[in-house]
């Protein structure tokens, strides 16, 4: 498969898992028809937009390329429809969220070191391309932003992010470059989920006598 293909078939699979999440999360909140797209476009575009920024890619993406609003349309309408399938899963959000995350950290990775050509530019953009739109859903639904809380999380999008840069830079074949790191940032974020496991909490409230 031709690489710039494959690469922007991974970004559209991302933005269609992150505008489930968020349509999720704002159908749950019984946000209306409006609210459900709003949420669902932030939340599927809201951290590629915040690269593009950084690297200077204007206007960004997101912004001025229709594929994006009509993919977080159709996943939006589609989870609108399907809302009762959707909720059968286990933890949907969760784990949309996961998909999304894997996907938008190699493929923003990807996008930065093309941009830059620098190492860590491209790792910690690679990890805010997959966290961006989350906290902005969580911050627009008036809740404690994932990424803040102790759910291993921009970790996991982290590493994939260092794996992808990592097997670009040392020639790996363009699918266990993609593939790899897409299923390590997953596998990371569900298994933790799934056996909750977090990172170490410090400090918290004490009561005084």
């Amino acid at each position: 498969m031709n690489e710039h293909l494959l690469f922007n078939l991974v970004d559209l699979a991302g933005t269609f898992a992150f505008a489930i999440s968020g349509a999720t999360a704002a159908r749950r909140e019984g946000l209306d028809l409006f609210g459900i797209l709003v949420i669902a476009y932030v939340t599927a575009c809201g951290g590629g937009i915040a690269r593009d920024l950084y690297i200077g890619a204007v206007p960004p993406a997101g912004l001025s390329e229709w594929r994006y609003l009509l993919t977080a349309v159709v996943a939006a309408l589609a989870t609108i429809v399907a809302y009762r399938q959707v909720e059968r899963l286990d933890h949907p959000v969760r784990l949309f969220d996961a998909m999304g995350l894997g996907l938008f950290a190699v493929y923003g990775a990807h996008k930065a070191l093309l941009a830059t050509g620098n190492i860590e530019v491209a790792i910690i953009l690679g990890m805010v391309t997959a966290i961006g739109g989350g906290l902005a859903r969580d911050m627009l639904l008036a809740r404690v932003p994932v990424v803040l809380q102790r759910e291993i999380y921009a970790s996991a999008a982290f590493a994939g992010a260092a794996l992808a840069v990592l097997g670009e830079r040392v020639g790996w074949p363009v699918l266990w470059a993609t593939w790899l790191p897409i299923l390590l940032c997953f596998t990371l974020r569900f298994v933790s989920l799934r056996f909750g496991w977090n990172l170490p909490r410090f400090g918290g409230s004490s009561s005084e006598s």
